[in-house]
């Protein structure tokens, strides 16, 4: 499965403290620790002695402890100690099923698969590296819909006017003028999209028509990237929003927004209540789509030219291999 090797968000760092975190990854239960040296661990979520939750156990003396015969395994898997046999030395077969973990965007990132070859890079973020922007992270939303189905929303540029009415469009203005789609190694990039909005930001006194460029930058993450309005930033800043998703199941996903900003006035709060407002109303949307997971055959749903961002994504999608939300 290509997905498994991958890189994809599980958590925020604060999430991961001094007691184990459950997380699930492509159906995989994981589980979440640090280790003495206060670097976050993930292992599956299973003792290999005999299956238990290692999640419902503690972290002692820097190792995790299972819940049920007090097994001890240190941050590289190894066993390192049976209660019920106290002088008997585990050897190296006696170990935890361990992942790949990295920290970035604000975020877990963890990779169930290693293959061979080069390692694949984390989803971009350029904004990121820019200092002049104030980052922030939004969520996490559990979301009923597959990571596939929330990234075309992401690319969606018609439901402004209907989903978003009176905030990123307008019933009165509704068309959607060509933008360009050209294909990426990570999936693709739309530039020149335009839409006419009533209120794009916090701060947004008056209507606007706002230019987007939109980047996938991985199978379940994308950017958006737009000139920051009202002329209160400098020549050649951009503002983004990164969508970052944990494909859960088929069928469920956890969802971050990262914000790099221009804005340094607003409270944490009103930035993020405003990202809130806006997801919100995609995600009921979202969750009564059928069928549930992304269909790649361009033949199972309508599509016109305002749609060539989506089309492109799906095409993507199947030249990658991708089997995880879709059908």
């Amino acid at each position: 499965m290509f997905e498994a090797s991958q890189w994809h968000p599980v958590a925020q760092p604060a999430d991961v403290a001094d007691k184990p975190v459950p997380v699930q990854l492509l159906g995989q239960d994981v589980v979440l620790w640090r280790d003495d040296s206060g670097s976050v661990q993930a292992f599956a979520d299973q003792c290999p002695h005999r299956g238990a939750r290692l999640s419902l156990g503690q972290v002692r003396d820097g190792q995790l402890e299972c819940p049920y015969h007090g097994w001890r395994f240190a941050g590289n898997g190894q066993c390192t100690m049976v209660p019920a046999l106290p002088s008997f030395k585990p050897p190296a077969s006696n170990c935890a099923k361990r992942f790949a973990v990295r920290e970035a965007h604000g975020l877990l990132w963890v990779r169930l698969q290693v293959e061979e070859g080069a390692e694949p890079a984390l989803p971009a973020f350029i904004a990121e590296a820019d200092d002049r922007l104030r980052k922030l992270n939004c969520g996490p939303y559990f979301v009923a819909a597959s990571a596939p189905r929330i990234i075309e929303n992401f690319l969606d540029l018609s439901h402004f006017g209907f989903v978003h009415e009176g905030w990123l469009g307008s019933r009165e203005a509704t068309g959607v003028d060509d933008y360009q789609v050209e294909a990426t190694p990570t999936g693709l990039r739309a530039t020149g999209c335009k839409a006419w909005q009533p209120q794009s930001n916090l701060h947004s006194t008056a209507p606007a028509q706002v230019e987007y460029s939109y980047e996938v930058t991985a199978p379940f993450s994308a950017v958006l990237t737009k000139v920051p309005e009202g002329g209160t930033a400098p020549e050649g800043w951009r503002e983004a929003i990164g969508l970052f998703i944990c494909p859960l199941t088929p069928e469920t996903s956890r969802v971050w927004f990262r914000l790099a900003m221009a804005d340094f006035e607003s409270s944490d709060e009103k930035l993020q209540a405003f990202q809130h407002t806006i997801f919100t109303q995609d995600q009921p949307v979202l969750e009564s789509q059928r069928p549930k997971c992304l269909p790649l055959d361009l033949r199972a749903e309508l599509h016109t030219a305002a749609d060539k961002a989506s089309s492109a994504y799906r095409r993507y999608l199947k030249t990658s291999g991708i089997t995880f939300g879709v059908c």
